[in-house]
């Protein structure tokens, strides 16, 4: 390895011209180059040096990132960036490859976020390429959309094997897509390049890092360490997957097999979709259009949704960014409450009618998953004597948008959204506590509450992470109206939840819908059965 000293009016280690500047982060640099010698054309990158390298002897260094880089070259030929020479500069160090094919991601970035389908194929490719490196017992350690170049065809190339590693010290080079755990000082390891890979796929699809640089490593770093960031807007179905990787515990970081079964199905639902007639595949939203109808739990967006190909997406899919979950530093939401909802007028509800009564459409057996429980348990039994007093451990709330339910103590709203049309939906939990009940109030539900559910169980499995719907869809008759149940499993951050959704007609084209989700280990547990018989029998809609 050769100390040089850089200027513009000479080579890098009297060898390698630099013709053209293609990418600019915090701490590296990347230029297109020439080997004069050969003549042929290189990619020189030149990155802040880590300290840990800077106490090792320089020709170990040189050794450990071009056998790295080959040793990927040769599980992953033509999808990493083989290191041909090493060069030191004092405080930083030069990586020289042969050119990749395609462009940096980050000036693709340049010109704004891509649509969840590329972002979910270039997102794929990255991840065939960290999967073959942890296999191999390497890890990235530095991966930021500089070191992934992007073909016009979708092929990726992965480049800065070796830099990093499992090392504990500090990452140096674009701080703002470190792990948690690298600005601790804590070092990487698989679950930080998944980290990264979450950060850029983030930024992807929203046009915006999920940690903006702060202008400096230690600022940035307790950013990356502190600060919530916000749930993605324009993920559409890869958002659980996005949500997922960035967890703050590497331990609880969506698997790598995880992220790629999501990844493949949505590839696999665009193709699906491109053999459909094209006439019916608009690729923008047509904001002058009337709204579409809304599902249970579907709040519309009012932003335009750009699709890469065949799938539009027009609101967003609140049932399926619940069932899969959420980053845990999302808060409540600072959307205010919406005004309480004005029921049409519809007969009431008979005296005699049983408010948590269910006449059900006789369910098939089905054969759930070892970490569902059996399906006799699937409709939940409440007691058919109403009482409106809350039972010990529970007190009644009521919310700003009118309806009320009893709730365990300590739960309160964790997120509230609405839209102009009225419609609402919100999330009720606490702290340290892994389930949650969803509220959701909308206006424009078709007459039929099983066709309703139907769409939703459409939405899910191409938006949540190992999807199973339990049984079929169940008509019932809840508090006089007319409603249906469905029940699911889903996976959060490797957890197995189980979710059990009710939703009745208030009106015409008016309704609520109750979610309830929990781990599903703890579905037949006294505490859990009780929390939703009460939730059943307590709740009241606006203005019922």
């Amino acid at each position: 390895m050769v100390k040089v000293q850089v200027s513009t009016n000479e080579l890098v280690a009297g060898r390698y011209r630099l013709l053209e500047g293609v990418h600019h982060e915090e701490g590296r640099e990347g230029w297109h180059g020439q080997d004069v010698e050969s003549e042929r054309p290189v990619t020189l990158t030149r990155s802040r040096l880590p300290a840990h390298l800077r106490e090792e002897a320089e020709l170990r260094t040189a050794v450990r990132i071009t056998r790295e880089s080959e040793a990927l070259g040769l599980v992953c030929p033509g999808r990493v960036s083989v290191v041909i020479d090493v060069v030191e500069d004092k405080d930083f160090l030069w990586t020289v490859t042969a050119r990749p094919e395609g462009v940096p991601l980050s000036a693709l970035l340049g010109h704004g976020p891509v649509d969840y389908v590329r972002a979910a194929r270039i997102g794929l490719g990255v991840l065939d390429v960290l999967g073959a490196a942890h296999q191999e017992g390497i890890t990235h350690g530095d991966l930021s959309p500089g070191q992934v170049w992007v073909e016009e065809r979708g092929g990726v190339t992965v480049a800065g094997f070796g830099l990093m590693g499992a090392s504990a010290s500090p990452r140096v080079t674009a701080p703002s897509y470190a792990s948690p755990e690298q600005a601790r000082g804590e070092g990487g390891g698989p679950a930080t390049d998944l980290w990264a890979l979450g950060a850029i796929m983030y930024e992807m699809v929203e046009g915006r890092p999920a940690i903006r640089d702060r202008g400096g490593l230690e600022a940035t770093f307790r950013a990356v360490e502190r600060l919530p960031i916000r749930a993605p807007l324009s993920a559409g179905p890869l958002g659980p997957a996005i949500q997922g990787l960035l967890r703050r515990d590497p331990v609880e970081r969506v698997p790598e097999s995880v992220v790629r079964e999501a990844l493949t199905r949505i590839l696999k639902a665009e193709l699906d979709e491109d053999s459909m007639p094209t006439e019916t595949l608009p690729v923008f939203r047509d904001l002058d259009a009337p709204p579409a109808r809304r599902v249970w739990g579907k709040v519309p967006l009012s932003r335009p949704v750009l699709l890469g190909g065949a799938l539009a997406v027009t609101v967003v899919c609140f049932a399926g960014l619940t069932a899969a979950g959420g980053l845990s530093e999302r808060g409540t939401s600072a959307s205010g409450p919406a005004s309480s909802p004005k029921v049409s007028a519809t007969p009431s509800p008979t005296p005699s009618a049983s408010p948590s009564s269910t006449v059900a459409q006789p369910a098939p057996s089905t054969s759930p998953s070892p970490s569902s429980s059996s399906s006799a348990s699937a409709s939940p039994s409440p007691s058919p004597t109403r009482t409106d007093d809350p039972p010990a451990g529970f007190f009644r709330y009521t919310a700003p948008q009118g309806f009320s339910v009893a709730l365990p103590k300590g739960w309160k709203p964790v997120r509230t959204e609405s839209s102009a049309d009225g419609s609402y939906r919100v999330t009720l939990g606490a702290s340290g506590d892994p389930r949650t009940l969803v509220v959701t109030y909308s206006t424009q539900l078709t007459s039929d509450p099983v066709a309703v559910w139907r769409e939703v169980d459409t939405s899910l499995r191409g938006d949540s992470i190992a999807y199973e719907r339990l049984g079929d869809i169940r008509a019932v008759t809840y508090q006089g109206y007319k409603g249906a149940d469905m029940e699911w499993l889903s996976t959060n951050d490797g957890v197995r939840e189980r979710t059990f959704g009710r939703g009745y007609l208030i009106g015409d084209h008016e309704g609520f819908s109750l979610r309830w989700t929990t781990p599903a280990a703890d579905w037949d547990t006294a505490a859990d059965r009780a929390a939703l018989t009460t939730f059943l029998r307590t709740f009241k809609g606006g203005s019922q």
